[in-house]
């Protein structure tokens, strides 16, 4: 049997939510497996978690920069938060968002970009040496069409275009370029709150929907439901989910009376003039996936005294 340790116990139970004697059994019965113990929680009506975000532990920011039919997000990660306060650190984000605009996503091409008589690799390098925290360019997201907008969303932006969470969104249409931008800005906000995982249902990754139907199967039969009603009830559940986790399939936060993002998407034509595609988006929230070190602060200080 699988030694569970404490730290393993928490970190479900911060994950899912339920009680530390459950996260134990759910790991006991998993032999430590975290991933698997969450579906067996699931499975026994215990947690109703989907997903997780994982632990945001990088600190840094994300940038955002738009020009008409064209975006980008880029993250550049810090040791302290105290460094996204820092002008010069505000400054080399916005300048590596601006040439991702131009070079693109490829973090290579990004680092090898020229600026100035310098690389963006240098400029980072420079700024380690002078900040004195180690700094590192970690993703980059580019969205283009032919025509219409790309619009952006910074959440609590601590400089204009930077923050602890971007987004953009490119909607395709001949119509009204202020119209669209105004809808942009809406649906990035939307996207930055609802946390969508795709576009629609087709692009969602195979692999989540399979579990996602596995769960909800296995805990109808473990209540005794017949398999011809499970299929029925996994079905009527996968439209839920869909609703939940799909961007256009999403009640739309700015819509009191409950309307779908497309729904919204579809009446906004009459003021756009045109038909609107929205054919993508990106969602980047600081350090999302990235496990933070933790660590006893009193243990720290104790042993830099030379105490025990």
């Amino acid at each position: 049997m699988a030694q569970i340790s404490a730290a393993m116990v928490k970190d479900l139970r911060e994950k899912t939510g339920v009680g530390m004697m459950d996260c134990k059994a759910a790991l006991n019965e998993t032999q430590g497996d975290i991933e698997a113990a969450i579906d067996w929680l699931r499975k026994k009506g215990l947690s109703k978690a989907a997903k997780k975000a994982g632990r945001v532990a990088a600190e840094g920011l994300i940038g955002a920069l738009t020009d008409k039919t064209k975006g980008v997000l880029v993250e550049v990660n810090s040791e302290t938060d105290f460094v996204a306060r820092n002008e010069q650190f505000q400054g080399l984000v916005k300048m590596i968002a601006q040439v991702a605009l131009k070079v693109g996503a490829d973090l290579d091409k990004i680092n090898a970009a020229p600026v100035g008589s310098s690389t963006v690799a240098t400029a980072i390098a420079d700024a380690i040496a002078t900040i004195g925290e180690n700094m590192t360019l970690r993703r980059a997201a580019v969205l283009e069409v032919g025509q219409g907008v790309v619009a952006s969303y910074v959440h609590n932006a601590v400089t204009e275009g930077a923050g602890k969470l971007g987004v953009i969104v490119a909607l395709e249409s001949a119509g009204k370029t202020d119209e669209l931008a105004a809808l942009g800005k809406q649906l990035s906000m939307h996207v930055a709150s609802a946390n969508p995982q795709a576009l629609e249902p087709a692009g969602l990754d195979p692999e989540v929907v399979a579990r996602e139907k596995d769960v909800m199967a296995d805990k109808y039969r473990q209540q005794g439901k017949p398999e011809a009603m499970i299929a029925k009830i996994v079905e009527n559940g996968l439209k839920t989910y869909y609703k939940e986790v799909c961007l256009l399939e999403q009640a739309f936060i700015f819509d009191e009376k409950g309307k779908s993002v497309a729904q919204a998407v579809k009446e906004a034509e009459g003021k756009v003039g045109a038909p609107i595609k929205v054919t993508g988006f990106v969602r980047y929230a600081l350090g999302e996936g990235i496990e933070r070190q933790t660590s006893d602060f009193a243990a720290e200080v104790a042993a830099a005294s030379g105490q025990k």
